[in-house]
């Protein structure tokens, strides 16, 4: 399930993303437009920005941008930074693989090749999906969903 963290980080990389090109945004305008507690948000763009998907400036004028093009940063990567492994269990993941306590036999386990399948389906999904691209890719998901 996606963390409160990662949902507020999504909202805010979003907007930053609407806003790429224009210059830094105010942590006090993105918190207002978003609905996002300000605290909270400042924790969390520090985060991203230490793991190099934004920038920020100082003083007068100053504020969080995006890194790079929106379409070069992709909801996984957002998704990875605030909220870790993509997997629903700790011997699916591939960042962060750890054999399951109760397990006998990782061949045989049933609930592991399901897990598989649904942590290869998420980060297909996430993986190829930009901040650029994701507005249009929830309409392709829910087109196809009808």
């Amino acid at each position: 399930m996606l963390s409160k963290k990662a949902k507020y980080g999504l909202k805010a990389m979003f907007y930053l993303a609407k806003q790429f090109g224009k210059g830094p945004v105010l942590i006090s305008d993105l918190a207002e437009e978003e609905h996002i507690p300000k605290k909270f948000l400042e924790l969390i763009l520090l985060e991203l920005k230490k793991n190099g998907l934004l920038h920020s400036k100082m003083g007068k004028g100053g504020g969080y941008y995006l890194n790079k093009p929106p379409g070069e940063v992709t909801v996984g990567q957002v998704v990875r930074i605030l909220d870790g492994p993509l997997a629903p269990i700790p011997c699916v993941s591939k960042t962060a693989y750890r054999k399951c306590d109760e397990c006998e036999n990782e061949k045989t386990c049933e609930i592991r090749k399901i897990m598989m399948q649904v942590r290869e389906a998420s980060a297909t999904i996430l993986d190829h999906t930009s901040l650029l691209e994701a507005p249009k890719a929830l309409f392709t998901v829910a087109r196809k969903n009808k």
